[in-house]
């Protein structure tokens, strides 16, 4: 049988890339749900799929998409804010507590968004250059120079990428 495969299998090969890819773009606090939009989207459309589509790139499109309008979202909610019951912490005090994941979510997070976005598709879900050209819009060599100076402010940035430069995917 060369039909697509059903919905629940593109969701179990696919949304743990998704998901790595929304928390890049848009963080661990909105990440869940730019995954549940991307899945609630791509549900919609899969029926009109063409079979030999590139599901990944695909997805990580639509990711794309609903992270932005998460982004445009966030921006325009008010932020609340409890009264602070301590003083602040001074910068670089205690950073020996935080995950190593929690230290290149803020350097990821501090870069700008091509940059990110970038990163997150080409190193993150895997995708050549050409098709995060086609996502982010713009040329594959301005796809692969965004990836390659978010790389090099990572690791001038993240403390553990001195001993991850050897490690890319």
């Amino acid at each position: 049988m060369t039909g697509k495969p059903t919905f629940e299998a593109i969701v179990a090969r696919h949304g743990a890339t998704v998901l790595r890819v929304c928390r890049a773009v848009v963080g661990a606090v909105d990440a869940d749900d730019a995954w549940s939009e991307t899945f609630l989207s791509a549900m919609r459309a899969y029926p009109d799929l063409p079979a030999d589509a590139n599901v990944e790139a695909w997805l990580v499109t639509i990711a794309h998409r609903k992270a932005i309008d998460i982004t445009r979202g966030t921006g325009r909610r008010a932020i609340l804010v409890a009264e602070p019951n301590e003083a602040p912490i001074a910068a670089g005090a205690g950073r020996s507590g935080l995950d190593l994941d929690d230290e290149l979510a803020g350097a990821l997070a501090a870069l700008p968004a091509k940059q990110r976005q970038a990163v997150a598709y080409h190193y993150v879900a895997g995708l050549p250059y050409a098709a995060v050209a086609a996502t982010l819009g713009g040329s594959t060599d301005a796809a692969r120079r965004a990836a390659a100076d978010g790389i090099a402010t990572l690791r001038r940035t993240y403390p553990g990428a001195a001993s991850r430069k050897g490690n890319r995917r």
